[in-house]
């Protein structure tokens, strides 16, 4: 198993991801919800993965991605273009943090029920522009060394288990956990823009840093 790409399971979940599973677990029926979001999740991450470990594959076969120790390969150049294009992400939130606000739908997720918290553990993975980043980065790395959907194992255990974490925090300290969890929700909610510009920094960091 590939614990390189592991870092990259933190970036999986930041963002409008984590606050998705915050609200779940601040919501009616709170375990159950939680339970389908994370199948969701889980689903989602190891399908995205294979996808793009398949297009990582088939670009290897159009260029060669050269060794991860060679600066001027071309899978180190399409990291270089990723952290281009995320410090530009970056930049525009910074630019919109006045008038920015969270997505108009994590706001009905506090009436979820199971079958609705599954589809939006899948789209929180499969429409999030980072994530298919992270999971393309995944794809790159793991065919720069020759290594199947199981290297990318330990990135996907953690992708779930740091989802998991607000519902496990609700279980393991009850009254505190829900104390806390709706001030943390309305915080993110109130600070995505941050949030956002954190994701892109924290991406950046760790491909530069793995690379």
């Amino acid at each position: 198993m590939n614990t390189a790409v592991l870092p990259l399971a933190v970036t999986m979940m930041a963002g409008p991801q984590i606050i998705s599973a915050i609200i779940l677990v601040t919501a009616p029926h709170a375990v159950r919800v939680s339970l389908a979001f994370l199948a969701g999740v889980a689903v989602a991450a190891t399908g995205g993965t294979a996808v793009m470990l398949l297009v990582a594959g088939l670009l290897g076969n159009a260029i060669d991605f050269g060794s991860e120790s060679d600066r001027g390969s071309a899978g180190n150049i399409i990291k270089y273009v990723l952290v281009a294009l995320l410090i530009l992400a970056a930049l525009k939130n910074w630019r919109g943090r006045a008038s920015a606000e969270p997505p108009k739908w994590l706001a009905s997720l506090m009436t979820s029920g199971a079958a609705r918290a599954f589809v939006i553990g899948l789209l929180v993975i499969l429409l999030m522009p980072s994530d298919l980043l992270v999971m393309l980065t995944v794809g790159v790395h793991l065919s720069q060394n020759d290594a199947g959907l199981t290297g990318a194992l330990p990135f996907l255990g953690l992708t779930v288990l740091i989802a998991a974490l607000p519902l496990l925090a609700r279980e393991v300290f009850h009254r505190r956990a829900r104390v806390a969890m709706p001030r943390i929700r309305d915080w993110m909610n109130s600070h995505s823009w941050l949030i956002n510009i954190g994701v892109c920094l924290l991406f950046v960091v760790l491909i530069l840093s793995g690379g």
